[in-house]
């Protein structure tokens, strides 16, 4: 780990990583308990990975894991040198409970196409992370934070969300693909994000409700239909207030979400909900033109024009 560059990705880092595991552990995967005891290792290594980059990154130690702390504890610990309150561990164990699982989200649908191939824990784990690391699905929350600091104070609020709108931009954390209603995790972490700002005195929770409800006056004058906020919108200001690094965003989402992309791998690699196993197969149907501009000719390569000349 101390061979990457120090500006590498977090994600990239830890999808190799996760898929390096493979080939640290036996290759015991066949059966269902050796698929639980391979879920609960990474489950516990992901955040270790995580927290150990984080450190070596910065030329700081890395930290061991205490036995004696929870597994939230543990990685705030891993993180930050310090080991949290009782307050804060319970916010984070919190956070990482609401994301844990969530229907069959990107992510989660490729852990789940890849086990249907009968591939190992590591490799469906490791999949799922490269789909996580898109900026529309995983990278929402730090695009939030973003606009919170470029927002700055509460009351340029109403301003900068008028402009983005103007423009057509879309309120990041506003608005879900499945529901039509107010995020029920987004309404736990809201109480969240008011909590720690109650106790670190930070502007970002006040910041953030103005958001929400300029947004949502907004859209009701402009389109007449309503938004309400996403799991990201809270999210943002709970892991920058308990001092994460912007940047450790979504593999923290990967953190909690590993052990709902477990889980769907064991329940579609043994069937669990289904008579017996089966290989993702969709059906395809191709509308594009079949034949390039040379007709359906098979030339060889040297006896092709360049794409950019005129043939």
């Amino acid at each position: 780990m101390g061979n990457w560059r120090k500006d590498a990705d977090p994600m990239d880092m830890l999808q190799a990583f996760v898929s390096a595991l493979s080939g640290y552990y036996d290759q015991e995967f066949a059966t269902k308990d050796a698929s639980y005891e391979r879920a609960i290792n990474l489950i516990s290594k992901v955040p270790t990975i995580v927290a150990s980059w984080q450190r070596i990154r910065n030329e700081l130690p890395v930290i061991v894991p205490d036995p004696k702390l929870g597994h939230a504890a543990n990685f705030l610990y891993m993180l930050t040198g310090q080991k949290p309150d009782n307050e804060m561990e319970k916010i984070f164990d919190v956070c990482l409970i609401l994301h844990a699982d969530h229907t069959f989200n990107a992510s989660t649908f490729v852990a789940r196409q890849v086990a249907s191939t009968r591939a190992h824990m590591f490799s469906a784990v490791s999949a799922a992370i490269g789909s996580l690391s898109g900026e529309l699905h995983g990278g929402a929350n730090y695009e939030v934070m973003k606009m919170l600091l470029d927002i700055k104070t509460v009351d340029k609020v109403e301003s900068y969300i008028k402009e983005k709108m103007d423009r057509g931009d879309r309120i990041m954390g506003m608005g879900h693909a499945v529901y039509k209603t107010y995020d029920p995790r987004a309404q736990v972490l809201k109480e969240l994000s008011k909590k720690l700002a109650g106790i670190t005195g930070d502007p970002w929770f006040d910041i953030t409700q103005k958001v929400e409800q300029v947004t949502i006056d907004e859209m009701k004058k402009r389109k007449g239909s309503n938004i309400y906020p996403n799991v990201d919108l809270y999210s943002a200001s709970v892991y920058y207030m308990l001092k994460i690094p912007m940047d450790l965003n979504t593999p923290i989402f990967a953190i909690s979400r590993v052990a709902g992309w477990a889980a769907h791998v064991i329940e579609e690699k043994f069937a669990e909900a289904a008579p017996k196993p089966a290989l993702y197969r969709p059906k395809a149907v191709y509308v594009g033109k079949y034949c390039g501009p040379q007709g359906c000719e098979y030339k060889p390569l040297d006896l092709r024009p360049e794409p950019n000349s005129a043939a």
